[in-house]
């Protein structure tokens, strides 16, 4: 991590159709203003909008680019951002918002402008994953994962990070268990299993809760995970992890593999997202990008 100097210019896209409506102009307008950093906004009205506003605003020399919303726009943000250098900063507007649980944003919207309009943060250095053509930065969900992303907007907005136990619960009732092969930097294994995951970053939800202790989105690495113990109860495991901030499920129900190439075959088929996204199921190949983008963190305290 290092730090850097206090920016001049900052651009915020915002994703308004994320997460909750939250007042965000007002706030960033007091909060720059009085920290004497020009600031502007666009606003998003479909996908692939938050990834093209990130690349011009890095073009056009804006210090750094700030997304509000969940973490399919932060994703967007840090592709556009990826190897220009610019850092990006994380205002979380979603519902999930677990990138931020993962490099310690504050979930506060109010906290998260603060931070970048004092000037004391650092920034941190991660890696990105990438999949055929499409980017992540969380990870690539396959089978009850990629289900569970399946929420109407209006369901999220009503109960929160509690949609998703809601979801959970319906899709235990069809849970079905597949054959994965699994190709980890040439080397090829098979595993049995109601989901996995390949992951860029293992956590599960803004609290930090995280997958395995394994999993670092700044290691140069991709990790593929498979919840190998087809029984409900590994499952539910996980979905009250997540709720209760509670350790997840034990190591020894998971087949855990991490490389820089993974290749992942599935059969019968299961439904895919990449960051939440839904795409058509298909055979995944994906590999790590390192060191891909800049994003602004907390200092550590110091005790």
């Amino acid at each position: 991590m290092t730090s850097v100097p206090p920016i001049k210019k900052l651009m915020v896209i915002i994703n308004p159709a994320a997460g909750v409506d939250r007042p965000i102009l007002g706030l960033l307008n007091a909060a720059m203003k009085q920290a004497g950093i020009e600031w502007d906004a666009r606003i998003t009205h479909k996908a692939t909008d938050a990834r093209q506003f990130a690349k011009d605003a890095a073009a056009a020399g804006w210090d750094m680019v700030a997304a509000h919303g969940g973490d399919g726009t932060v994703m967007e943000v840090a592709d556009g951002l990826r190897g220009t250098g610019v850092p990006m900063a994380i205002f979380p507007g979603g519902t999930g918002n677990a990138m931020a649980g993962e490099l310690g944003v504050p979930v506060d919207l109010a906290a998260a402008v603060a931070l970048v309009a004092s000037g004391l943060y650092d920034v941190r250095t991660i890696d990105m994953g990438m999949a055929g053509d499409q980017s992540f930065l969380l990870r690539i969900g396959i089978g009850f994962e990629a289900d569970m992303t399946k929420i109407d907007q209006e369901l999220k907005n009503r109960y929160g990070i509690l949609a998703y136990a809601y979801k959970a619960l319906s899709e235990l009732r069809t849970l079905a268990s597949a054959h994965y092969k699994i190709t980890v930097d040439g080397q090829t294994e098979e595993a049995d299993g109601v989901s996995c995951m390949v992951a860029n970053s293992g956590v599960l939800s803004t609290n930090g809760l995280k997958l395995s202790q394994k999993i670092d989105v700044a290691d140069g690495a991709i990790d593929v995970v498979v919840f190998s113990n087809a029984n409900l109860s590994t499952v539910v495991n996980l979905t009250a992890s997540v709720l209760s901030g509670a350790d997840p499920v034990p190591q020894a129900q998971v087949f855990h593999r991490q490389g820089r190439e993974i290749t992942v075959e599935v059969d019968p088929p299961q439904s895919i997202s990449i960051d939440g996204e839904q795409i058509e199921p298909t055979t995944i190949k994906a590999h790590v990008l390192p060191q891909s983008v800049r994003v602004v963190v907390p200092r550590p305290e110091v005790a």
